[in-house]
């Protein structure tokens, strides 16, 4: 602010810094500075390109997040089921009675623009020569339009569809048992090769991992309860 052309400062009003910076601070609630090295903040845009990346990081954080919740509400018969996603609007135009992840669809699709803003902002930085970057309306622009579109999309998921989130209790009490992958915990006790043997009777018999463990008298049906609990396995308390 102040640094005119290249950072020298040359041909502004007296005291136009300290002016401009309070007025910003009026203006946005923020306790704004000016840069400590006019001349390095005129050529380069580090703080704008940290300020993205940052930006395009929590962008690809949601876009997982989401990807995970329309994975685990798919179904509800055919799918995995585990969680209902709130219905936000009327099923689907192809499909009656289906219920779209819209909410968690939207909050891609604006992280997918935040990824692609931060693209622009990449080159636009880079794009500067010498002590002049002149793609600086780009890099602003480019910025405040994912700090509005972050900002809006998250909030919006947020009210809409995280605070709706119901489980589906049974289902998961159904799956985890029928997860072959229990036969992990008894590695710990009968060792990697016994436990793979076990796992494969149990898939191709079409049964539990406790179901074969029980059949097979490995151990007490009281042990292989308790050590086969998936709430127990997972930490989570009851």
């Amino acid at each position: 602010m102040g640094g005119t052309a290249v950072g020298t400062g040359l041909n502004i009003p007296e005291n136009f810094s300290n002016i401009a910076i309070r007025e910003v601070r009026a203006i946005t609630g923020q306790d704004f500075v000016i840069a400590g090295n006019p001349f390095e903040a005129t050529q380069a845009a580090e703080a704008i390109l940290g300020a993205s990346a940052s930006l395009r990081s929590i962008a690809v954080s949601l876009i997982k997040i989401t990807n995970d919740l329309r994975l685990l509400s798919s179904g509800p018969r055919t799918g995995i089921g585990e969680i209902n996603l709130p219905a936000v609007q009327p099923g689907s135009s192809i499909m009656p009675g289906k219920v779209n992840p819209v909410m968690a669809e939207m909050l891609n699709m604006a992280c997918f623009q935040i990824i692609g803003n931060d693209s622009a902002i990449m080159m636009a930085a880079q794009g500067g020569q010498f002590e002049l970057n002149v793609f600086t309306p780009l890099l602003a622009y480019d910025l405040l339009n994912s700090i509005e579109i972050l900002t809006g999309a998250a909030t919006s998921f947020t009210e809409r569809c995280l605070r709706g989130i119901t489980v589906n209790r049974d289902r998961c009490e159904e799956l985890s048992k029928q997860s072959l992958a229990l036969v992990t915990i008894l590695a710990t006790r009968i060792g990697y090769e016994e436990a793979a043997k076990i796992a494969h009777i149990a898939h191709d018999g079409g049964k539990t991992i406790i179901e074969t463990v029980k059949d097979m008298r490995i151990m007490d049906e009281k042990d292989a309860e308790e050590l086969l609990d998936p709430l127990k396995m997972t930490g989570v308390k009851q």
